[in-house]
């Protein structure tokens, strides 16, 4: 169902928000029959709790939904799309109780409710509709939105039919919607194209793999995004565990992240002149997959160790950055799901990110707060490069030893990003659990905040 906001029309029912602190008062202004109804419903205005309030033929007149307590607040997140969920079918509308940053993440929420993964089983969509908000810039949430449900459809939709070739016609499906333009480069044409790495990682798959270019704007700041496209990864000859394959279609969740952020951007117009670049590839098994003990060379002409077949992320991402690099942007991001280091520090909520731009990374600690996506800075920390260096090679993919696995991945990668202010998300794109507004799957990460970050620091 398209994530938007009801027309203004006058039969939209109140919703009345309310907390626990709240609640008695709100009570004492109401007709005895009303506060009846909802002190014997037990109401408390727990997070999310709905109370529908009849009217005089039996038919809801309105209804109430709980803020929670204030710890309670503190804690989570899109409290209003918990109700979105429980209402029943019809038009609401909010009353005035929240402002501002807390209104526009309340209305977000709700539209982030309406989102259901439907391709391969039909699934109810939330029926209750809201009415934007006064105060909202309601195009730019449905935009925000927009860019959101596309990222949870491409994490969530199985290699079988996201492969390399399918996340490229996504990209240009994506590129015709908005007049950029597209380009891929693929299979042995890598080679002929200096991008070594990302013809190694991928070259054992059935789908060849490729590197996808996406550019829009003509005018403004050069942002470049890049997001690691590795569609399904086994592991390669060092193979995964079956347990560990069995979330790896979302492997390729930093891509679906950047072109989220990149439908965004283009459908709010906003000044830059953007270039997406997503190297997509499958690390399958086969004889002519790379193998542990392997030197590759990379486009920046830094040759890598392979010391593990399964830390193949980073490499596709190298060629990519350094190619990025070349042109010079003003800011370049990189996304991707990349280590496993990065959920046992921060779980699965926080998106981590590197930057030495410490103006970029006050903004945007600032930016995820108000729009409730949280990040967390992780430092580019000088004194591991010698781990990420083995005897051989200029580098080592795969450090030995297990410490700071987030943090020398991303020193790793920064090695190809050349001068350019750059900054690195190690993202996890998964919902491990239900929680308001994002239900199991797929989820952005981290891109909203740099949605919100991107007219201070670029100008």
């Amino acid at each position: 169902m398209p994530l938007t906001f009801a027309p203004d029309t006058e039969d939209a029912l109140p919703l009345t928000l309310l907390s626990p602190e709240t609640l008695e008062s709100w009570l004492k202004g109401q007709e005895a029959a009303t506060a009846a109804w909802v002190i014997g419903n037990d109401f408390r205005a727990g997070a999310g709790k709905v109370l529908l309030l009849p009217g005089a033929d039996g038919a809801p007149r309105g209804a109430l939904v709980g803020l929670g307590a204030e710890a309670d607040r503190a804690r989570g997140r899109f409290t209003l799309a918990a109700a979105a969920t429980a209402l029943p079918e019809g038009d609401w509308r909010l009353d005035d109780t929240l402002s501002g940053d807390d209104l526009d993440e309340a209305a977000l929420g709700w539209l982030f409710a309406g989102y259901a993964f439907g391709r391969y089983k039909a699934k109810p969509a939330a029926k209750a509709r809201l009415v934007a908000p006064p105060g909202v810039d309601a195009p730019r949430l449905e935009a925000i939105a927009a860019g959101e449900a596309l990222v949870r459809d491409l994490i969530n939709t199985p290699a079988s039919d996201m492969g390399p070739s399918a996340l490229a016609q996504a990209a240009s499906d994506l590129a015709a919607e908005f007049g950029a333009t597209f380009s891929a480069v693929e299979g042995p044409e890598l080679l002929e194209r200096n991008f070594p790495m990302i013809h190694a990682v991928g070259r054992a798959a059935e789908d060849a793999p490729r590197l996808i270019e996406m550019t829009w704007g003509d005018a403004g700041p050069a942002l470049t995004l890049v997001g690691k496209g590795v569609c399904f990864d086994t592991g390669g000859l060092d193979i995964k565990p079956a347990a560990g394959m069995g979330l790896m279609k979302k492997d390729m969740g930093g891509a679906a992240n950047v072109l989220g952020l990149a439908r965004t951007i283009m459908a709010l117009g906003l000044k830059v002149r953007l270039r997406v670049l997503v190297p997509a590839v499958e690390n399958a098994i086969a004889g002519n997959a790379f193998r542990p003990g392997d030197i590759l060379t990379s486009r920046r002409g830094l040759t890598v160790e392979i010391n593990n077949t399964d830390a193949e992320g980073r490499l596709v991402l190298a060629d990519a950055l350094a190619y990025g690099a070349e042109a010079g942007p003003d800011l370049m991001i990189s996304m991707a799901t990349l280590t496993g280091a990065a959920r046992v520090a921060v779980g699965p909520d926080l998106a981590p990110f590197y930057s030495d731009d410490d103006g970029f990374a006050t903004a945007l600690a600032a930016s995820a707060r108000r729009v409730a996506d949280p990040v967390w800075r992780m430092p580019f920390w000088a004194p591991y490069e010698p781990m990420i260096e083995p005897g051989i090679a200029d580098l080592d993919n795969a450090p030995k030893g297990g410490f700071a696995g987030s943090i020398t991945a991303a020193l790793f990668l920064r090695r190809f990003a050349g001068d350019v202010n750059y900054a690195h998300f190690d993202i996890y794109g998964w919902q491990p659990s239900a929680a308001p507004g994002r239900p199991v799957g797929g989820v952005g990460q981290g891109w909203r905040a740099i949605l919100d970050t991107l007219p201070g620091v670029l100008g």
